[in-house]
């Protein structure tokens, strides 16, 4: 397959080798390489790539997505989103029931952080300028954060450190945080970090 036959039969600016496969399409790997060192496309993770052409348009999100499915989006990136963190954010930062795995490509970095299956929830589904991801609720970001560095927060210093948008913390819905907090392990000790917070 030539390479503008590539770009006629995919319409998505992030496609992978399964999908060829699924469409038929006859593609070598050896062949998406050699367009990926001509800078036709741009190598994600093994086996996924984006049209180079189309690196400005992408979403970060939508790219953290498709590398690791299932995730979602959250941690830093998802705080820094919500504005209940101050610090600029470079790494995007997703929760997935897969082993914690970090990618590093042309866009950026993408971090991947494990929780147990029970654990993967309180997300929505977001489609922006047609792609889509998958977004933590401030809720479950704040408590996946607490939860993912709770060994490293353990005094009303430890909180002050991670800089909480205070303003912001207030807008969020207490109940939520309760009801999905009684998800968590009771030794992670998300509980006790909240009566800090709140």
């Amino acid at each position: 397959m030539k390479y503008i036959e590539l770009r006629q039969k995919i319409k998505t600016p992030i496609f992978s080798l399964q999908d060829l496969k699924v469409a038929g399409f006859k593609v070598r790997s050896r062949q998406l390489s050699e367009w990926a060192d001509n800078n036709y496309l741009i190598k994600l993770k093994n086996g996924v790539y984006l049209f180079a052409d189309k690196k400005e348009a992408v979403l970060k999100e939508h790219v953290a997505f498709n590398i690791c499915q299932p995730s979602y989006v959250s941690l830093e990136w998802a705080l820094s989103i919500y504005g209940l963190i101050p610090e600029t954010v470079y790494n995007v930062t997703s929760i997935t029931v897969r082993a914690t795995r970090e990618y590093n490509n042309d866009l950026g970095g993408f971090i991947y952080r494990h929780v147990k299956k029970e654990l993967f929830f309180g997300y929505n589904k977001i489609t922006k300028n047609s792609q889509t991801f998958l977004l933590a609720e401030p809720e479950k970001a704040l408590l996946d954060y607490l939860y993912l560095n709770a060994h490293k927060i353990k005094t009303e210093d430890d909180i002050e450190e991670l800089r909480l948008n205070e303003f912001n913390l207030k807008k969020l819905n207490k109940s939520k945080i309760k009801k999905y907090s009684g998800a968590f392990p009771v030794k992670s000790g998300v509980k006790n970090i909240l009566k800090l917070i709140f």
